[in-house]
């Protein structure tokens, strides 16, 4: 019995009218994003395994690809399987994010760069994750940062430049979820979370939406923290507003929230809501964080923020970073097909025997004229071809005969309908 031939699990191939989908969202976040300033940058699928390991990319390290080195032999392998420390096999590894890349990147150029850089990087990437519903191990990340920006001005650029982005592309009813690492840290410290639990009981805290407020209170109560009236603490927190600085909750750090309550103010006509429980998984954010929620969804469709001691482990001196990525795989599921561009996508249907010389002269005159165009030979179930070709996008039909010989010659009908 002959097995299916399929992609790698995690990994998937597009038809052309997917693909088509696809770079149009792409194209449409790339203008956007260059609108307000931003400039792309290009980075390799790899890097140093030193690099990737370094403890800046978090959770997701575990999740990276790693590329043996070169001329491995059978004493490496046993040698690194009786040190547990496989690793030492690897010199290269697959990007995971395309944060690091940037850190390096930067690093790497930054007497070539401005003094503030802005920089786009739209690529896939891989993670070794258990495939599932949203979840891919090769998967395209849209980001922008900017990096040399220690003001308010990055995060709200940054997110302004996103929410035009989903705007661009049709998405209604966006909000931006917005904390602050120094209120997450305030919150623990008054519910006198040991400093050596701190990164647990935040791992905890951000599965809020998953497990709900008893699994959160019960998880922290098995770390031995004191979780008395905490549950209704939780449950406060699910309204999306703003405490009022006068009569501010204990746990609310009153530097980082008056920085929140700024960036509100200086974005009018954006929906953001404060949510003291939002964590973003990765370790390496400093201070302002934010997601992406969209009213019809149970998890975000992208996030960021400020990572300012990053780029100095590179440099060996900090240099203030923040940054937003919109997660383009799920979004991209929320985008129907355009139909912008069906009507100068035209399908030419011949006969068997029709003269190849005269059928390319006429499509190159067509395509002369900004049509898209493809030959397609005429077959005994014409109406299957026909409908292959609207779902790739084409929107009219003509039959080619002995008498097309020129554009004009040809009677094209609508594919669809």
């Amino acid at each position: 019995m002959a097995t299916a031939v399929t992609p790698p699990r995690g990994m998937r191939d597009f038809l052309p009218a997917d693909k088509a989908t696809r770079e149009r969202a792409l194209g449409i976040i790339r203008s956007s994003f260059a609108a307000h300033g931003f400039d792309e940058i290009e980075t390799p699928v790899m890097e140093d395994t030193i690099r990737l390991h370094s403890g800046l990319g978090g959770d997701n390290e575990k999740l990276g690809f790693a590329v043996l080195k070169r001329g491995i032999g059978p004493a490496d392998l046993v040698t690194a399987a009786e040190a547990d420390d496989l690793l030492s096999l690897a010199d290269l590894g697959l990007r995971f994010d395309l944060t690091v890349p940037l850190a390096r990147f930067y690093a790497s150029h930054r007497a070539e760069l401005p003094t503030v850089f802005r920089s786009i990087q739209i690529a896939p990437v891989w993670r070794a994750e258990r495939p599932q519903k949203g979840r891919y191990r090769q998967f395209v990340q849209c980001d922008i940062d900017i990096i040399g920006e220690a003001g308010p001005l990055a995060e709200i650029e940054l997110i302004t430049a996103t929410v035009a982005a989903l705007d661009n592309l049709g998405l209604t009813g966006c909000s931006i979820r917005i904390n602050d690492r120094r209120i997450l840290t305030a919150m623990l410290s008054t519910w006198g979370v040991a400093g050596n639990l701190t990164e647990r009981a935040l791992i905890t805290l951000d599965k809020l939406d998953k497990i709900g407020v008893d699994g959160v209170v019960t998880e922290l109560g098995g770390l031995g923290i004191d979780t008395t009236g905490l549950a209704d603490t939780l449950a406060g927190f699910s309204d999306g507003g703003w405490p009022d600085p006068q009569d501010a909750p204990a746990w609310l750090d009153a530097a980082a929230y008056a920085d929140l309550s700024a960036l509100r103010a200086a974005l009018p006509g954006v929906a953001l809501e404060f949510d003291p429980t939002l964590v973003r998984g990765m370790g390496y954010y400093t201070g302002t964080i934010f997601e992406i929620k969209h009213p019809d969804l149970g998890y975000s469709l992208g996030g960021g923020g400020r990572y300012d001691g990053m780029i100095g482990r590179f440099l060996g001196t900090d240099v203030p970073a923040c940054g937003f990525s919109i997660g383009f795989e799920r979004i991209v599921d929320l985008l129907a097909g355009s139909d912008d561009d069906t009507e100068s996508a035209v399908l030419l249907v011949h006969e068997k025997d029709a003269d190849p010389a005269a059928l390319v002269a006429l499509k190159t005159a067509l395509v002369a004229e900004g049509l898209r165009v493809r030959l397609d030979k005429r077959t005994k179930n014409l109406k299957a071809l026909l409908e292959r070709a609207g779902a790739a996008g084409y929107g009219r039909f003509a039959f080619v005969t002995d008498d097309s010989v020129e554009p004009d010659d040809l009677v094209f009908k609508p594919l669809a309908g």
